[in-house]
């Protein structure tokens, strides 16, 4: 193993979800340590209960700092989990119940997301890939927080995540993510288009894209066909565009929204804006729903998430695909290794 490999931290998400599952399954499908060395921020008497329950073939070594486990090789198998936590939140696996929303879930996923960012904090770990959380844990623990944007930014006193899905060639930027449709088209004007194309490119900067291709997805049907179907593009996009090519970059749009995500996926554009929500998750879903990774921009690390819920429902039943989190993984690692952040930070 390399040492120039970035360390990672892992956080599991909610022990009651997938995500212990899925963080041990990852490590099975594919040796990790070729892209970074792993540290995984969870607990150990979930990982043991969830490895012996179904039986996945991975060998959980504890440590006590991340310098022990970077000493660490490759092991049995090839595919080592390290755990963080010598003693966590869930001591008991019979204290919780699987598959269930409680508020010892919310305390246990902060828990482990704090870990990791103190990791990231202190210059130990050069990114944090997290397992998937649940909004109503998370309120049963009394934490207020919307989601892991939002309480990343808190505890690494950062600047708002600018959040990328990617799905092999796909690079999709979202204008506005977690608002209302009717608020995603009030803010469609030329300033706030001009304020995501900028932050495409200076997120992309951060990963070594530096003179990226970018296309802007357009509102209506056929990006409006000329008008016949709406004024939006004429009037706010196209001028947001013409903008910032006048200053060098390379932009093209309003493109018709059903047709720039394939041409994103061929390879033709190096990322695509999408001006809402579901415009750009159902394109990266429909196209690859197992593979999508989250990437997450603006902190003063890098940070990378599955796309998918918790699953309460099939929980520590074997069911799970751990896909996207093994992909989210390895893309944390190769963003880790060259990430510079797009702000300056505020002083811890």
């Amino acid at each position: 193993m390399s040492s120039t490999y970035p360390l990672i931290a892992i956080s599991t998400g909610d022990p009651a979800g997938i995500g212990p599952e899925i963080t041990l399954k990852s490590f099975v499908l594919e040796n990790l340590w070729d892209y970074c060395v792993p540290l995984v921020c969870g607990d150990l008497a979930v990982l043991e209960a969830v490895r012996s329950k179904l039986d996945i073939p991975v060998k959980i070594v504890a440590v006590k700092d991340a310098a022990e486990a970077q000493g660490l090789q490759a092991v049995e198998n090839g595919l080592p989990v390290v755990p963080l936590l010598d003693q966590g939140v869930v001591s008991d696996v019979s204290s919780f119940g699987v598959g269930q929303i409680s508020a010892q879930g919310g305390r246990a996923a902060v828990a482990y997301i704090q870990a990791g960012v103190d990791l990231c904090k202190a210059g130990i770990a050069r990114g944090i890939a997290t397992g998937p959380i649940h909004k109503e844990a998370l309120r049963a623990a009394k934490f207020n927080y919307i989601g892991h944007t939002e309480m990343i930014s808190e505890m690494s006193n950062g600047k708002k995540g600018i959040t990328m899905f990617e799905v092999e060639k796909l690079k999709i930027f979202f204008h506005s993510r977690h608002v209302s449709l009717r608020q995603a088209l009030d803010l469609i004007t030329k300033d706030e288009m001009y304020d995501t194309i900028d932050i495409a490119f200076r997120c992309l900067a951060s990963v070594g894209i530096h003179k990226p291709h970018v296309a802007v997805a357009g509102l209506n049907p056929h990006a409006s066909d000329g008008g016949l179907f709406g004024d939006e593009e004429a009037k706010e996009m196209t001028p947001a565009i013409e903008q910032a090519v006048a200053e060098g970059r390379s932009v093209v749009g309003p493109m018709p929204a059903d047709s720039v995500f394939y041409h994103g996926i061929e390879g033709r554009y190096d990322a695509v804006v999408s001006l809402f929500h579901d415009q750009g998750h159902i394109a990266a879903k429909c196209y690859n729903f197992h593979r999508v990774v989250s990437v997450t921009f603006g902190y003063p690390f890098i940070r990378t998430s599955v796309d998918h819920g918790t699953a309460f429902d099939v929980a520590w039943q074997g069911l799970a695909n751990p896909l996207s989190m093994k992909e989210q993984i390895v893309a944390c690692g190769r963003y880790a290794a060259v990430y510079k952040p797009i702000y300056e930070q505020s002083p811890a």
